[in-house]
C-alpha cells in the first residue's frame, strides 16, 4: 500500500525557515517523481516544486529562490527547505507521487497527474 507522510509544519515568523519532510512507503523514488504543492483556504492548490528520477527539479517562480527539493533516496525522503518565508506562504503543503516521470526540465506536471498524496502539514507564518 503506498503511503506519503508529510511532516515539519508548523509556525515560523516572517523571514524564518522550515524543513518540510515527504516520507513515502509502498513506491520507489527511483520509479516515481515526487512534487511539493499547497493549498490555503479558499484557494486551488499550487504546484511548487518537484523533483524526477533523473535528479531534475522544477520549481514555480514564487519560491523557486527560497525553496529547494532534495531526496535521501536511502531514507525513502523528499524534503522541501524553505527559507526567507512570507505570511502569504501561510498554507496547507503536500507531497505527492507520480509514477515513471523520468524529467521536469520542462516543469512540473499538473496537479490531477500526480497518482499518490499525502495528507499534508500546516504551514503558518506569522508578520
Amino acid at each position: 500500500q503506498v503511503h506519503l507522510a508529510e511532516t515539519g509544519g508548523g509556525l515560523v515568523p516572517s523571514g524564518g525557515s522550515l524543513r518540510l519532510s515527504c516520507a513515502v512507503s509502498g513506491i520507489t523514488l527511483d520509479m516515481h517523481a515526487i512534487g511539493w504543492f499547497r493549498q490555503a483556504p479558499a484557494k486551488q492548490r499550487e504546484t511548487l516544486s518537484c523533483i524526477a528520477t533523473d535528479g531534475t527539479t522544477a520549481y514555480t517562480d514564487a519560491v523557486k529562490d527560497r525553496f529547494t527539493i532534495s531526496t535521501d533516496g536511502a531514507k525513502k525522503t523528499v524534503y522541501l527547505q524553505m527559507n526567507n518565508l512570507k505570511p502569504e506562504d501561510t498554507a496547507r503543503y503536500f507531497c505527492a507521487a507520480i509514477r515513471r516521470l523520468r524529467t521536469v526540465r520542462l516543469g512540473c506536471p499538473t496537479v490531477p497527474s500526480f497518482d499518490y498524496w499525502g495528507q499534508g502539514t500546516q504551514v503558518t507564518v506569522s508578520t
